[in-house]
Formats: structure tokens, sequence, C-alpha cells
């Protein structure tokens, strides 16, 4: 952001787990003269004006669902950004075409990431480089466990309920892909069926979360709160 401008960008964080949007706001925190917070989301509409949500796929549908759709068309809303491990050309190519501004990698280290918000808010139409194998940044359910983003995400869906198909679908991954992912995820978790796996899931946080979080001074101050 520009010294004419010092107002911080006005940033909302959508995705329906709790774990996941904590993750972001720590890791903008360093950077809250020039992000501000205002709403975390957890499967509720953006209730005041923003000028970006950074909508984050982990366990959601991709980009070209209607509910990126349904934050396009939020009039509280100036811009919006996919913040996503999956860059599938169709995918990316899609979403431009849709309107939404930003389509950023999980691997943008926290300065970057703030630097590519403040570009989609001037104007421009940011595509990040794709992942490649680099970090993923944030944080997600079942990391503690050692599980990597896509185990954690892939074993989100299970306990939501969906079927591998579905899973491979919503993800863009490969049937393959997914059985792999259940496999070393029941692995490290220690289940050998399905319901296992799902009874694990709900007491280990995989649940999404329905309510909202609106940042309030202190909330979050043991974990890195935003300004």
């Amino acid at each position: 952001m520009n010294d004419a401008d010092p107002t911080p960008i006005r940033l909302a964080v959508v995705n329906d787990y709790e774990v996941v949007i904590q993750g972001l706001a720590s890791m903008l925190h360093r950077y809250s003269d020039r992000i501000e917070i205002v709403e975390m989301n957890a499967q509720t509409e953006v209730s005041q004006p923003v000028d970006v949500v950074l909508y984050d796929t982990f366990g959601q549908p991709q980009a070209n669902h209607e509910c990126v759709t349904e934050l396009l068309e939020n009039p509280n809303i100036r811009k919006v950004c996919v913040y996503t491990w999956n860059f599938q050309p169709s995918l990316v190519e899609n979403s431009i075409d849709r309107g939404v501004a930003g389509y950023l990698s999980k691997t943008l280290p926290a300065s970057s990431l703030v630097q590519a918000l403040e570009r989609v808010t001037a104007g421009e139409s940011v595509v990040s480089p794709p992942p490649g194998n680099g970090p993923i940044a944030g944080d997600w359910p079942g990391r503690e466990e050692g599980l990597t983003p896509r185990e954690a995400e892939v074993l989100a869906l299970i306990t939501q309920g969906l079927s591998n198909n579905t899973i491979a679908e919503q993800t863009h991954l490969s049937i393959n892909s997914v059985k792999s992912y259940i496999r070393t995820a029941y692995r490290k978790i220690g289940v050998t069926s399905r319901s296992q796996a799902v009874l694990w899931g709900v007491r280990h946080g995989f649940e999404p979360d329905s309510r909202r979080i609106r940042p309030r001074a202190g909330d979050l101050e043991g974990a890195g709160a935003m300004r």
C-alpha cells in the first residue's frame, strides 16, 4: 500500500473451519497496519462492507461453485480472492472469467499474500504462481497429528459424509489420488474403516463450524490477533 493511502485493507476471511480462519488471522497479524480483518465467517454471509474477501477452499467447493458466485454478487464485497492449492488451468480461467479478482496460492508467504491483496484492492487481477511443492501456509485440522493439507481436506470431506467420487469431483483430484490420501490419512490417525474415520474426525474438529466469528480486541492475543 502506498504512503498516500495508509488506510488498511478491510478483509473478510471465509471458510467453514474455525482453525483455518484463525490460522490465517494469526499469519496476517504482523501486517495489521496494512490488513484489517473485520470478519471471519463460517457458513454465513459477509454482513458489512469489505474491500476483499479471501475465500479459503479447504473442505469447501472450488472456485467454480455457486458459493463463490454468491460472494461475487454480495453488495458488501468489492473484490473476491480465492485462496487455494488447486491450480488446474480450467479452474483458474473459469474463476477469473466469472469475476474473481485474485487466485492465490496457499504456499505464498504472508508478505507476498499481503502484497497480492493490495494489488487486487488497487484494481489488478492477480494470479499467483502455482503451489509446486512449497510449504502450505496457515493451519488446518489434524496438522498436529501429522496430516498433510491434502490428507486433512479429504478426511474433512469424509467427515462431512461425502463419497469418494464426490470428493474427487469437489477437489478436482483423480479417484486414485483420493484413495491414496485416504490410505495415508488412515494410517496416521490409526483407523481402518470409514466409520472409524468419521468418528475420529468428529472428535478432532473435522466437522464444519457454523458460527460467525467477529474479531474483538484481545480475542486472539494468545495466537497472534489481528488489530
